[in-house]
């Protein structure tokens, strides 16, 4: 126990540092709120002293200074202004200061997301990382804020009262300061204790964010298969482990506040018992001077209450940074080489040289994969589920690196050109459908958002989707939501087939105006289309690919007849190759998936 709560403080320690960096970059600012708030504590401390010296004024029944009294009330008046003056800006300031550093932060988490490797995506729920970003991001700027607001304020009034009592009475001083490590060790103690809570807390949060986020991506299936009722005890689950911990972390830290308000009024109690005493026994201590040593007193122990306020929030406030900078410090995918040489004159040559790859090392799916593409030839990828067809278009695109061989494009290994220029020669339409929220044009224009009406609508038609965008209330300006809003699958297919129309060389455009990269990827690109449609996409996909060298991916074995070359896979090997014909002809492992899709018949993988 005692050795996790020291990894835990020494991760406390390297989270603030990591904090303070950031902080760093805006240390004008910083100057500034520390000037302001030291200005409001002196002109805060002042006020004491001269209502003490009001008090004085008052010498007894009928005998009242007013000569002294009135310059006194307007300088008190002066100094309240400038006090309000002062918070204001400061808090201006501090709010500025607060709210820059967590945009910093937004920032460099989506700028490192999108340098992650998918193996990192793909092993981390979306939700949760979302939760790192927005949830934990918004709890640490509500820390910080209350940490400029309240820490810096309340330091500072600790230091500065103690100089004016010093001034006042050092003995009592004495006294005050005898006291106060135990007000500090009760704070810390629960300080200490609470960080772990508000970790959990933390990770529980973005455990619930992530389910959330799944369940609402998801709902259809849940409703179609009945889950409603398990879902809501699995929510009910996480949400009563969120409530637990939460209530162990708020109650801890709440008990803070009041043991270090026990301490206080210990405190100022004795410093009236002996400021009294030293006034009665007709020393230098007067009326006043005593009224205004016990207004120091009590500002003086007033902020080790919000202190400790400080303290429980900024535990909370570093576990969720701790969790933001988990997410930006997780190791990027492997940078460029610094040699790498951009793709020139892409004729299509892929060839694959003994490659190995595996997504856990416990399973390896591809051994000693090898493969020779000619330019404009058409391959199309079969084989049963798992067998990793898709695996290897995530090798093709870089997603993933090989363990071991290579794959090169014109000769040159993919490894030594850029991850920009090698995916901007190939042009891909999945199975997953990927919309962004904004208009049709826009989503079109992804991959070229320079393109012309008149591109992006020809585009279109060559998809076949302009009728359907015709349909819509605004045509092409129609702005639809989220991964497509209201449009179906099928629509939004052809909105992803329309986009791939565009992303190529735009120096080399086709006949009909159209820029299309010079090798293809289609990975069930037709899957949620319904026949009619695809026999017209099937047309437009072969106009596509004549000349460029194209891979396709399909379960709908009638998809790739047209295929100059077909690969049979299994387990991560090629078993079979060859045209469809010649496949059909040897009555093999392709013939019995082929066969088994039109016979209705079973078939397991591995037959």
């Amino acid at each position: 126990m005692k050795r996790r709560a020291l990894r835990g403080g020494a991760g406390q320690l390297n989270t603030l540092k990591k904090v303070l960096r950031h902080i760093g970059r805006y240390k004008y600012l910083v100057f500034v709120s520390l000037a302001l708030s030291a200005a409001t504590v002196v002109l805060t401390l002042m006020v004491p002293i001269l209502v003490g010296r009001a008090i004085d004024g008052i010498v007894g029944a009928g005998e009242v200074r007013f000569d002294v009294i009135w310059p006194l009330l307007w300088r008190i008046g002066v100094c309240v202004a400038l006090t309000a003056a002062g918070t204001w800006v400061m808090n201006v300031v501090n709010n500025r200061v607060t709210f820059d550093v967590v945009r910093d932060l937004r920032e460099e988490a989506l700028d490192h997301i999108q340098r992650l490797p998918l193996a990192y995506i793909d092993s981390h729920p979306h939700g949760e990382t979302v939760s790192r970003v927005i949830a934990d991001a918004d709890q640490f700027a509500d820390g910080l804020l209350m940490g400029f607001t309240q820490l810096f304020t309340g330091v500072l009034t600790i230091l500065i009262t103690l100089v004016f009592m010093f001034a006042q009475n050092p003995l009592i001083t004495l006294v005050v300061v005898g006291v106060t490590p135990l007000s500090l060790f009760v704070a810390r103690f629960i300080a200490r204790r609470t960080y772990a809570m508000f970790r959990l807390q933390s990770e529980t949060r973005g455990e619930q964010t992530a389910f959330i986020d799944e369940m609402l991506g998801n709902l259809k299936v849940v409703q179609a298969y009945g889950q409603e009722a398990a879902q809501t005890r699995r929510f009910d689950e996480i949400n009563e482990r969120l409530r637990d911990c939460s209530l162990r972390a708020t109650f801890f830290s709440s008990t803070t506040n009041p043991s270090t308000r026990f301490v206080n009024s210990v405190v100022y109690a004795l410093v009236a018992l002996a400021g009294g005493l030293a006034a009665l026994s007709g020393g230098a201590m007067t009326v006043g001077t005593l009224t205004a040593f016990l207004s120091y007193a009590n500002q003086y122990t007033k902020p080790f209450n919000e202190i400790s306020g400080v303290v429980t929030e900024l535990q909370n406030a570093i576990a969720c940074a701790a969790r933001l900078f988990e997410l930006i410090e997780a190791p990027t995918q492997m940078p460029d080489a610094p040699d790498a040489r951009p793709l020139e004159r892409v004729e299509g040559r892929v060839t694959w040289s003994h490659v190995n790859f595996a997504y856990t090392p416990q399973r390896r799916l591809i051994e000693d994969f090898n493969l020779s593409v000619q330019p404009g030839q058409r391959v199309a990828i079969v084989g049963p589920t798992g067998c990793g067809k898709t695996t290897l278009i995530n090798l093709l695109m870089r997603f993933y690196e090989v363990d071991a061989g290579a794959i090169r494009v014109d000769g040159a290994d993919i490894r030594g050109i850029p991850r920009a220029s090698l995916r901007a020669a190939y042009g891909m339409v999945l199975q997953e459908t990927w919309l962004k929220s904004g208009t049709i044009r826009q989503n079109i224009a992804m991959g070229r958002p320079d393109a012309t009406d008149a591109q992006i609508i020809a585009a279109a038609k060559a998809a076949h989707a302009h009728s359907f965008i015709m349909r819509l209330p605004d045509g092409y300006d129609t702005v639809i939501g989220e991964d497509g809003g209201q449009l179906s699958q099928g629509q939004k297919q052809l909105l992803c087939i329309s986009r791939v129309m565009l992303c190529g060389d735009e120096a080399v455009p086709d006949a009909e105006g159209l820029s299309l990269p010079p090798m293809l990827i289609l990975d069930e690109a037709t899957s949620s289309i319904d026949t009619r449609t695809e026999l017209k996409i099937q047309s437009a996909f072969a106009r596509m690919m004549k000349g460029r060298t194209s891979f396709i991916v399909a379960h709908r074995l009638s998809t790739v007849r047209e295929a100059d070359v077909i690969l049979v896979m299994n387990d991560g090997h090629i078993v079979e190759q060859g045209n469809h014909a010649a496949l059909l002809a040897q009555n093999g492992f392709y013939a019995r998936l082929y066969n088994s899709q039109f016979a209705g018949t079973g078939f397991e993988s591995g037959a």
